[in-house]
């Protein structure tokens, strides 16, 4: 609970992932993907329920297996390629009940700490915004980015007349990087998003930002737990 208000977390976790197969309980750093969110979300001060959203039953018993709540199963609708992200967030909402925040982590999103979940959900008290995600600084600059014309003619994305070359002479921008996200479930139901005019940003650092999406991602995540743990030990 925070000012008041009662938390829920909602960890979506499908069994079709095709990038990388069974990628939610893959081993990473000698536990199930999955287990390093349940984790961090166990240690957030905030969260009054966690909820593993999955279609598998496979992934539901790995999910109870390192301390995660299945209390519900997704059902197979909403379990598709092209089924939009908020909407096992909205069927999570409506299986438990009131709450009045609700925080979406996905499992993607290893090296999210308990930390940032509980100063997004401050910076979300605070500021009075609609919602609050997290973002991480891009590693290019808004200026080096381009459109390709159907000849191969460059477009710059900005309408600038101008392009900055320089990494110093360019503005920083950010990207989304799928780790947290935080709103009231009034709202998430009301819009059926986590985006609004108001949405404000908690930008994470990089060692922290990783989201896996494909083979490579998993590789360089094999890496960075490996130098996590020595540098532990």
């Amino acid at each position: 609970m925070i000012d008041g208000r009662t938390v829920l977390a909602v960890v979506p976790a499908r069994g079709g992932s095709k990038g990388v197969p069974d990628k939610n309980i893959r081993m990473l750093g000698g536990k199930p993907l999955l287990a390093w969110t349940l984790e961090a979300a166990g240690q957030s001060r905030y969260i009054d329920a966690c909820v593993v959203s999955t279609d598998s039953p496979r992934i539901a018993e790995v999910a109870r297996q390192w301390g995660g709540n299945v209390p519900f199963m997704r059902p197979s609708e909403l379990a598709k390629d092209d089924t939009p992200g908020i909407e096992p967030v909205i069927h999570a909402i409506q299986e438990m009940g009131e709450y009045d925040l609700v925080v979406l982590l996905q499992p993607t999103s290893p090296f999210r700490s308990a930390e940032d979940i509980d100063r997004c959900l401050e910076a979300y008290v605070s500021s009075g915004a609609t919602s609050v995600v997290s973002l991480v600084e891009a590693d290019k600059p808004l200026s080096w980015m381009f459109t390709l014309g159907e000849r191969g003619a460059i477009q710059s994305v900005l309408a600038e007349t101008e392009i900055a070359l320089s990494r110093q002479e360019a503005s920083k921008v950010f990207v989304l990087n799928g780790a947290v996200y935080v709103s009231s479930c009034a709202t998430v139901m009301e819009t059926r998003s986590f985006f609004h005019t108001d949405t404000h940003g908690y930008v994470m650092p990089k060692d922290r930002s990783l989201d896996i999406d494909t083979p490579l991602d998993f590789l360089w995540a094999e890496f960075l737990s490996r130098q996590m743990k020595q540098q532990t030990s």
